[in-house]
C-alpha cells in the first residue's frame, strides 16, 4: 500500500490506540495529531507515534489522505464543520463514534458525502487517556464502516484494507443499521446495568445486605455501570430514538416475563433461560469490547495461612500472569471458593495445567 499521510483529531484511548497501531503497521506513514491536552501530544511526540503534532486544527492537515475523527460524538461534528474547507479533494474524514446518524447527518449538510466514511472500532476500556491507548487494542476487534453514499468504491475498498492491515474486522452496514445493532447490544445493556444498580441502592436495607452480598453474577453483568456519565449521556441523547425503540421491546418482555411468575408459569420461565442460555452460548467472544471476556479459574483452597501465597508462586514459578484472585463470598452461582482471573485464554488454561498438576480441584470458567 502507497504511504498515507493520517490525521487524528484527538488522540484518547481509541484515537491514540488507532494512531499507535498505524504507525507500527505502516512504519513509512506520516501520522500529524491534535489533542487539546498538550500532555498528550507531547507523549505522542516523544513516543514516535506521531510526526507532527499542533495545538489547533488547521491547515497542517491539508495534506492528510485520511483524518480520524477521535472526539466525543457530539464533539466530532464540530470538527467537521472546520475541516471542511481545510481537507484537499481527495481526503476521507472518518469518525470512531459509537453512535453514527448525527454525523452522517451533519455530512450530508456540509456536503461532504464524497469525502466520508463512518467507522466504529468496537473496543475500549474503562480508561480513557493516551497513556492507556495500545497498538494492540483493535486486534480481533469487530470495526464497523459505514460509508456516504457518494464515496467512490476504491476509496472504501482502501479503507477497509487499512482496517483489516490493523488487525480488526471490518464490516460494512449502513449507518442506520449500525446505530440499530448498538443501541440494543450496546446502550440498551449499559442504561439496564445502571438501572439494576440503582435499583439495589434503593431498595436495600439501612443495613445494606444486598451491597455487600452482591458479587457473582450481579457484578458480571452491572460491570459496564462503572463507565463515564459524560461519555454514556452523549450516546443516549444521539442515539435515543434507537434506544427508547428496543427499550420499549424490553419493557413488554419484562411485563410478560412478570406476567409468567405471577402466574406460577413454570414452563416459560424454563422455555426463556432454555432459549437465552442456547443462543448465548453461540455468540462468538472478542476480548477488546469495552465489556471485557473474563478469563477465570476457580478453586478450592483450604482456609489457611499462606494458601493463595502458594497458589500464586506456583503460577509464577511457571510463568503464568494473574490479572486478578481473590476469595468468593458469594457462592450461589460459583464453585470454588477462590477466583483467579488471567488476561487470556492460554493463561488460564497453563494454569489449570499447573494447579491440577498439585492436587488442586479446579473449575474453569470463561
Amino acid at each position: 500500500m502507497r504511504d498515507l499521510t493520517f490525521g487524528f483529531v484527538g488522540i484518547g484511548l481509541i484515537g491514540g490506540s488507532v494512531a499507535k497501531t498505524l504507525r507500527r503497521v505502516f512504519p513509512g506513514c506520516k501520522i500529524i495529531v491534535f489533542n487539546r491536552s498538550a500532555e498528550a501530544r507531547v507523549m505522542a511526540m516523544n513516543d514516535g507515534t506521531a510526526n507532527i503534532a499542533v495545538s489547533q486544527v488547521d491547515d497542517t492537515f491539508q495534506e492528510c489522505d485520511y483524518i480520524f475523527l477521535c472526539t466525543p460524538v457530539e464533539r466530532n461534528v464540530e470538527y467537521l464543520k472546520i475541516l471542511k474547507n481545510m481537507i484537499n479533494s481527495s481526503c476521507i474524514i472518518t469518525d470512531v463514534g459509537s453512535v453514527k446518524g448525527n454525523i452522517h447527518n451533519a455530512v450530508k449538510e456540509l456536503h461532504l458525502e464524497a469525502n466520508f466514511i463512518g467507522g466504529h472500532p468496537m473496543a475500549g476500556s474503562e480508561k480513557t487517556s493516551y497513556e492507556h491507548s495500545s497498538d494492540r487494542l483493535l486486534e480481533n476487534a469487530y470495526y464497523a464502516i459505514t460509508p456516504a453514499d457518494l464515496v467512490s468504491a476504491d476509496k472504501i475498498d482502501e479503507f477497509t484494507q487499512i482496517i483489516s492491515a490493523i488487525g480488526a474486522i471490518p464490516i460494512r452496514m449502513s449507518w442506520e443499521e449500525h446505530d440499530r445493532v448498538v443501541a440494543t447490544i450496546s446502550h440498551l445493556p449499559h442504561i439496564i446495568a445502571s438501572s439494576l444498580v440503582n435499583l439495589v441502592k434503593h431498595n436495600d436495607s439501612p443495613s445494606e445486605y444486598m451491597k455487600t452480598m452482591a458479587a457473582g453474577g450481579f457484578k458480571d453483568i452491572t460491570r459496564i455501570a462503572s463507565s463515564s456519565p459524560e461519555m454514556w449521556e452523549q450516546i443516549c441523547m444521539t442515539n435515543h430514538t434507537n434506544i427508547s425503540s428496543m427499550l420499549q421491546k424490553y419493557i413488554d418482555s419484562l411485563n410478560q416475563i412478570k406476567k409468567e411468575l405471577d402466574t406460577e408459569n413454570g414452563q416459560a420461565i424454563y422455555d426463556m433461560i432454555s432459549e437465552s442460555r442456547d443462543y448465548r452460548d453461540n455468540i462468538d467472544d472478542h476480548n477488546n469490547s469495552i465489556i471485557h471476556k473474563s478469563f477465570n479459574v476457580y478453586c478450592d483452597i483450604i482456609d489457611e495461612s499462606g494458601a493463595i501465597a502458594t497458589i500464586a508462586t506456583i503460577l509464577a514459578t511457571n510463568g503464568v500472569s494473574i490479572k486478578n484472585i481473590g476469595i468468593i463470598h458469594n457462592r450461589e452461582f460459583e464453585e470454588g471458593v477462590l477466583k483467579i482471573s488471567f488476561y487470556d485464554e492460554t493463561s488460564a488454561q497453563k494454569a489449570v495445567e499447573q494447579l491440577e498438576r498439585h492436587r488442586y480441584r479446579i473449575f474453569k470458567r470463561k
